[in-house]
């Protein structure tokens, strides 16, 4: 089945993957492409709609990102996005100026609910605004549609040529009815279905692997987490005995994790290798403590493990991954001018000498797809809700040196963690749930006895996407009981706090 699409024209906004992801709420696929995209590739995509991203940039900036006027012109529908609202207006003749005043958060506009844009919705929106510039004169054939305080075209539209214009950001959740002015672009004006399912993306995605692959052999890199399992899943539906997976236990998994990854895949009746190469990380990570140079050696460690476990197994031409489309976005400008956050081990740290041509079925979806997808491949419901464990394991959530010993602390502190937060009730409803390590001792009070031990931190957050997060609010009952359970169980801690960032500005691992 083929299924319309839209696509995102990525201007470098951090919003950019947030338009995607929820026009895909809507079941309107929909895929992110650099800026720079040729007007044929455009044609040849015969998207059902255009959407000009929002960006960091000025049009006026020298070297400012820009398009074709002729992407303009191709009979397709175009939402511009704050920045792509400015380029627009620009290159049809109109006039955009430096706002006197910068608009920045939270804002009113009064919008004109006849236009197909706004249809159905409230004469007054609070939405989310962010921009310097704004639209001094709107094209000819276009009209004013949208009014704020300090913007005076909030939004425009030519309705005839299905040119529309928004100064204002729909994709975040700040916006009031955001997603329903997306409805109505993506169904009243570019005409989409709606038609895009996981049961569809199975179909395609065999479809592409078998392209992809050839003839080829295939070994996958399983984690023991919910995405590198449904990469494997979907693998071995499509490649059979030509799938091989291996399993690397890096000595950074959590408490007893390892025999639990082996009887699980076993279980699944995946062609598992199971390698304990957890000596030759840890005396690689030895003595480092900045943290993109951990990423990189783990990322580098996991590949040397791979070829040497492949060469005894057999040749292979593809390392399968299960990379997905948050870690593509923070790691590295594939999409567009975005900006870069930090590198990511499946995607960042792998070594320019690699032989391994890569296959990444996941790489376009966001978690919860993921999980709606292991769903429609039959993984059991506990497993599919399973909390995200970042690539580079505990490494990113040991701050400093990383040891045997350190880890161990860390390890049993968070299985407390975990425990306790399933106990409450309260896994379900996190993002992720962890403790962090930290290389700091404090003095403490244990019997009659000084302690000089170490502090943790705990980290609770909810999310819908992993893209942005907000700190739970704990019952203080259960940070209590977490506290209480860590100083007492693990010798070697003596101090517990509570981690109260959101992300942004935070990230959510510590490194």
């Amino acid at each position: 089945m083929t299924h319309q699409t839209i696509l995102v024209l990525d201007f470098g906004s951090q919003y950019t993957q947030l338009i995607a992801r929820r026009l895909r709420e809507l079941k309107v696929y929909t895929e992110i492409v650099p800026f720079t995209i040729a007007v044929d590739e455009l044609k040849r995509r015969e998207p059902v709609g255009l959407i000009l991203s929002g960006g960091p940039s000025s049009v006026f900036e020298p070297g400012a990102p820009g398009i074709e006027r002729r992407v303009l012109e191709l009979g397709v529908p175009v939402l511009g996005i704050c920045y792509g609202m400015q380029l627009m207006t620009q290159l049809l003749g109109g006039r955009v100026e430096a706002a006197p005043t910068r608009e920045f958060g939270h804002a009113e506009v009064d919008v004109d609910t006849t236009t197909p844009l706004f249809r159905g919705l409230a004469g007054r929106l609070k939405v989310w605004a962010s921009h310097g510039d704004r639209i001094a004169q709107v094209p000819d054939g276009f009209a004013t549609i949208a009014t704020s305080a300090n913007a005076p075209v909030a939004a425009m539209a030519s309705v005839e040529r299905r040119l529309y214009g928004l100064q204002f950001h729909p994709e975040v959740a700040h916006t009031e009815a955001g997603v329903d002015v997306l409805r109505n672009f993506a169904f009243d004006i570019c005409g989409a279905r709606g038609d895009w399912t996981m049961a569809g993306f199975v179909e395609e995605s065999i479809g592409k692997i078998r392209a992809t692959v050839g003839d080829g052999r295939v070994v996958c890199g399983l984690s023991g987490g919910v995405d590198s399992t449904v990469a494997a899943i979907l693998l071995h539906r499509a490649l059979g005995d030509r799938l091989t997976c291996i399993f690397v236990d890096n000595g950074l998994l959590r408490l007893d994790e390892a025999s639990q990854v082996v009887e699980r895949f076993r279980r699944l009746g995946l062609p598992l290798v199971a390698v304990d190469a957890s000596d030759l990380f840890l005396e690689r990570l030895a003595g480092v403590v900045d943290p993109e140079q951990k990423r990189k050696i783990i990322g580098a460690t996991f590949i040397d493990v791979f070829e040497a476990k492949a060469r005894e197994i057999g040749e292979f031409d593809f390392l399968a991954q299960g990379t997905l489309y948050p870690d593509v976005i923070e790691s590295v400008s594939v999409l567009g001018p975005s900006v870069v956050i930090k590198s990511h081990h499946n995607v960042g740290g792998l070594p320019e000498r690699m032989r391994f041509k890569l296959v990444e079925p996941l790489r376009e979806l966001f978690k919860d797809e993921v999980r709606a997808l292991g769903t429609e491949l039959g993984l059991e419901e506990e497993f599919v809700w399973r909390q995200p464990f970042p690539g580079p394991g505990l490494a990113v959530r040991l701050i400093g040196e990383i040891t045997r010993d350190r880890l161990d602390l860390l390890r049993r502190a968070d299985a407390i963690v975990a425990d306790e937060i399933r106990r409450a009730g309260w896994y379900r409803r996190l993002w992720q749930s962890f403790a962090v390590l930290l290389p700091v001792q404090s003095v403490g009070v244990m019997g009659d006895g000084r302690t000089y031990e170490y502090t943790v931190a705990v980290r609770a957050v909810e999310s819908r996407d992993g893209m942005t997060a907000d700190w739970a609010r704990l019952p203080h009952d259960l940070l209590a009981t977490i506290s209480s359970r860590i100083v007492n169980e693990v010798r070697g801690i003596n101090r517990v706090v509570y981690d109260i960032s959101s992300k942004p500005p935070a990230t959510i691992e510590w490194e």
